[in-house]
């Protein structure tokens, strides 16, 4: 009984094993995608830069079209942090999803350890009680015997008796 329980046990937690990987490769995605985002951002970082050192003016001057266009790689810079910032809460809500989801999985797994254990207690509760009844019909078992066999003496005895008592008669 007992082992049926531990290879149940751990037939249920290899199924929770196993449900877990789908949740942690939509969690791998959004970390290759959060990646992509911030390798993307480290590029336009450098444009960005080669833009504030650009000087097409007269003496080496930066124009207005030069301030433009560090202004847009800026804004670009700034849409691409905003992207990444979405894509980090989606990527915490996951990992809140998943911590969530192990808080289940022990909270259940310690309430059927709990009803496996009260159901053991509660089986080994009867067994003593069986053990008991047992012990108690062997001796009434014990008890009859002796009474039969009292009974079959006092009977040969009143039977020897009543032979010899009937032969005296004759």
């Amino acid at each position: 009984m007992i082992r049926f329980l531990l290879l149940f046990l751990i037939f249920s937690g290899g199924l929770n094993a196993m449900a877990l990987p789908a949740d942690t490769s939509a969690y791998q995605f959004q970390r290759l995608k959060i990646n992509s985002l911030l390798a993307e951002r480290s590029a336009k970082f450098g444009q960005y830069d080669l833009s504030l050192n650009a000087r097409t003016g007269i003496f080496g001057l930066q124009t207005k079209n030069d301030l433009r266009n560090s202004n847009e790689i800026l804004r670009g810079i700034i849409l691409s942090d905003n992207n990444i910032f979405r894509e980090l809460k989606i990527l915490m809500n996951y990992k809140d999803q998943e911590v969530q989801q192990v808080q289940n999985n022990a909270s259940s797994s310690n309430k059927r350890i709990e009803a496996y254990m009260l159901t053991i207690k509660k089986l080994q509760q009867q067994n003593d009680e069986l053990k008991a009844q047992a012990e108690q019909v062997t001796e009434k078992k014990d008890t009859n015997l002796y009474l039969i066999i009292v009974l079959v003496v006092v009977i040969a005895g009143w039977g020897i008796y009543s032979y010899s008592a009937t032969r005296r008669k004759q």
